[in-house]
């Protein structure tokens, strides 16, 4: 498949309101290994949110955690408060020098945090901003009000949610209007189903994290290969593709550090599955 080819996956309404493409850039790999520091040449990592923004991704998802706030600041250099891109970010986990992910749903914290990614991404408003992860040492909906206070306020435009529950997820929009959730699920690995089922009869966008994460293992590369070969695309390519067709709410932000890995991510967008690519890749078995 080409590279120089320009992102045309169908669109979705984040907050009902944010058109995207459907096919987005997660900006966690911009940063320095283990997602901790500096990457080794800031102008590359600058260059790839550019390439994508020329190739018509126009949904970028990062982290106050990734670097940490490394990534934050890189988007907000190279991108700016752009009109046409949508900039997603998350608050609600802690890095140490062992490169730990440590929840944190302090609502002192996330109000704290905000501030700071306003700073490096900079702009008045964040356009989604997402609760990263639980904290069991603090309570859900203090920490899902701390996110609508921050609504409230301007600071952010729309609120999302990560690595919840279905439960979870009905208890938030009892406080707040969500707009996405974002937990891990891809090919290979779909643990959480009844959660996408749950945002596609509320209209919420669904983000996969991790949506390639599974290629490499057993009874998974098989199957992506096969489908791979009678399309003439990557694996990855395939990955991608079936979480479009999968669900009409899915927003895949693969991640890289290279101009070369996004070119062929965002080709994936061209990639249309017949019926018996998607029947072979929905009979894969699901690793736990």
């Amino acid at each position: 498949m080409a590279s120089d080819t320009t992102a045309r996956s169908d669109t979705f309404d984040v907050g009902g309101e944010l058109t995207v493409n459907r096919l987005g850039l997660g900006a966690m790999r911009i940063t320095g290994d283990d997602i901790v520091g500096r990457p080794d040449d800031e102008d590359d990592a600058k260059a790839v949110l550019e390439r994508a923004v020329e190739l018509g991704v126009d949904f970028v998802d990062t982290a106050d955690s990734y670097g940490p706030g490394v990534s934050e600041r890189l988007i907000g250099e190279a991108l700016g408060d752009r009109d046409d891109v949508v900039v997603a970010s998350k608050a609600g986990l802690l890095r140490n020098r062992d490169g730990d992910w440590l929840p944190h749903g302090d609502p002192d914290f996330l109000k704290n945090q905000v501030l700071c990614s306003l700073d490096r991404l900079d702009t008045d408003t964040i356009d989604l901003y997402q609760y990263h992860r639980p904290d069991p040492d603090s309570d859900f909906e203090a920490s899902v009000h701390a996110f609508a206070e921050m609504k409230d306020a301007g600071q952010i435009a729309h609120v999302g949610l990560s690595n919840v529950t279905v439960e979870q997820l009905e208890t938030a929009t009892d406080i707040v209007d969500i707009a996405t959730v974002q937990n891990r699920y891809n090919v290979g690995h779909r643990d959480d189903e009844d959660v996408l089922r749950a945002c596609e009869r509320t209209e919420v966008g669904f983000i996969p994290w991790g949506p390639m994460y599974t290629v490499d293992e057993a009874g998974v590369a098989g199957a992506l290969a096969a489908v791979a070969d009678r399309n003439d695309a990557t694996a990855r390519q395939v990955a991608l593709a079936w979480l479009l067709d999968h669900s009409d709410v899915t927003l895949p932000i693969p991640g890289t550090s290279s101009v070369e890995h996004l070119e062929s991510n965002v080709a994936a967008a061209e990639l249309s599955l017949t019926d018996e690519d998607a029947a072979a890749l929905n009979e894969i078995d699901p690793q736990p």
